[in-house]
């Protein structure tokens, strides 16, 4: 396999490492990996060690270090004599990602609606809240913030501290590939809608309801994804 004809690292942004805390490689790293799953550096693009040191004003090692990691975490591929790319999109490791996702969450759900306390209610009201703050502002990107914080907050409530980096290791790919729907018109109003029916599942104390109103909020977004296959082929093996 060529990494030729591709993209290549030199015409899209990196984040500033001097922002960042961390030693230098975990630095790194982080720019990176930011910059991968908010699409600033597409699928199929050749990571280039050497441009890359330029930009961050560091040396080859934590470059190397990073893209170790992040390979690791299948978001880069390492091809031996050519060099490395991030990796492209796989709809088997998509749906594999939202199986994943969705298996963990529906238990999640249910047990925060069988057991939630008041304040925990308070919290995830407050949320829902702020999501319709950042749609009445036009602030789409604040309100996926929200929406990934309402996600992160049911994890919490479980009482079980792993569930949240287990979930978003699974969804890990399907995160990075919903960035482009971000721009689809009336998505962030209608994620919203799924929201207010999980809440009110949760305020019920009715775990079933909650449990169907998730299973419909993760699903239609690797609906959304899969006709990306035929018109974004570029993106994906």
């Amino acid at each position: 396999m060529s990494l030729t004809n591709e993209q290549h690292s030199d015409e899209f942004p990196l984040p500033d490492i001097g922002r960042l805390t961390g030693s230098l490689a975990q630095r790194v790293y982080e720019a990176l990996r930011s910059a991968i799953l908010a699409m600033d550096l597409p699928p199929g693009t050749v990571l280039r060690k050497q441009l890359i040191c330029e930009k961050l004003g560091v040396s080859r090692s934590p470059v190397t270090e990073a893209i170790t990691r992040l390979a690791g975490e299948g978001l880069v591929e390492v091809i031996p004599q050519s060099g490395s790319r991030v990796a492209k999109f796989s709809m088997s490791e998509i749906h594999e990602g939202a199986f994943l996702r969705e298996a963990i969450e529906l238990a999640a759900v249910a047990r925060v609606a069988a057991e939630r306390t008041e304040d925990q209610l308070s919290e995830l009201t407050r949320n829902l809240r702020l999501q319709a703050l950042c749609l009445e502002d036009y602030d789409e990107a604040g309100f996926y913030r929200e929406d990934e914080r309402m996600h992160e907050l049911i994890f919490s409530f479980t009482g079980f501290p792993k569930l949240n980096a287990l979930a978003a290791s699974g969804w890990l790919q399907v995160n990075r590939a919903r960035q482009l729907l971000l721009p689809m018109r009336g998505r962030a109003e209608e994620a919203y809608e799924e929201h207010k029916v999980i809440l009110e599942a949760v305020r019920a104390r009715d775990p079933e309801k909650a449990r169907r109103a998730m299973r419909k909020h993760l699903s239609r977004l690797v609906t959304r994804l899969e006709p990306l296959v035929e018109t974004r082929p570029d993106l994906f093996d």
